[in-house]
């Protein structure tokens, strides 16, 4: 709980906890949206220019806002890291070179254009746009996961597990998998931070979620020309995720600082 000393800890929490409550508790909580005029001041927030409940908006739209971006990062990890850790731990070279070089190629790949063209193909559903997000994270995640598994990978407690016949998901999950968890966790904080940028970049531009969707980004895109009119129905969403993005990046830096000062302090 060392993470949570000092006023900038609880305020990383809060900035965090927050948006991710809404996005998690805000679909069951029994609130009744009632419709009105457009961009009119009827309710809590007001409503949008469909004439929609700002408010019942924020509750239901964070299901989609950040559970695609959850959703994309433990896709890119499970198959990134199991890549990754297949490369470092096989001792063919051509093996080695023949899963990592095709991800190579897709590194250079703009991640907006390849979300975009996938998402219009797959006609801009959630599973659509949480894979192509997953898919542009593959190869940095499987990079990540393979230089850092590599010195266990050719270990001698790596041979000693082999002689004894143990599984291959018993070395690579229950010993080698341990060595990335560090860089792993350093690394987290910003993939899930890019992950929610991709995420609503699509949706904002219209080439993600139907323009009618709840989700956030949507209804910053939508409601953009009545920012004048009927602030909130804008920076009421925007707030939202300008607040997880920020809350959360402060919470994994302070979580690897912690995690690297006895290192500090040892050496």
């Amino acid at each position: 709980m060392s993470v949570l000393r000092g006023a900038a800890g609880w305020v990383a929490i809060a900035l965090c906890a927050v948006p991710l409550a809404v996005a998690v508790v805000g679909p069951f909580l029994p609130y009744e949206a009632r419709a009105g005029l457009p961009y009119s001041s009827e309710g809590l927030l007001g409503t949008d220019g469909l004439g929609r409940d700002v408010l019942g908006l924020l509750l239901a739209g964070g299901r989609t806002a950040l559970g695609m971006a959850f959703g994309a990062v433990v896709l890119a990890y499970v198959v990134g890291g199991l890549v990754g850790l297949t490369a470092a731990s096989t001792r063919h070279r051509w093996l080695d070179e023949g899963m990592m070089r095709p991800l190579d190629v897709l590194l250079p790949l703009p991640s907006l254009l390849v979300i975009s063209v996938v998402a219009v193909g797959w006609q801009a559903s959630a599973p659509a746009i949480t894979v192509a997000v997953a898919m542009v994270n593959v190869p940095t995640v499987a990079r990540l996961v393979r230089a850092a598994a590599l010195d266990a990978a050719s270990g001698p407690v790596v041979e000693a597990l082999r002689m004894q016949r143990e599984s291959w998901f018993t070395i690579q999950l229950g010993y080698v998998g341990r060595s990335v968890l560090g860089p792993v966790a350093a690394d987290l904080g910003t993939r899930i931070t890019l992950a929610v940028f991709l995420v609503a970049s699509v949706n904002f531009l219209g080439l993600g979620l139907s323009p009618t969707a709840p989700d956030w980004a949507v209804s910053v895109s939508r409601n953009r020309e009545g920012l004048l009119v009927q602030p909130w129905s804008v920076l009421a969403p925007a707030l939202l995720l300008v607040s997880f993005t920020l809350g959360f990046n402060l919470l994994a830096d302070r979580l690897v600082h912690r995690s690297r000062r006895p290192a500090r302090s040892a050496a």
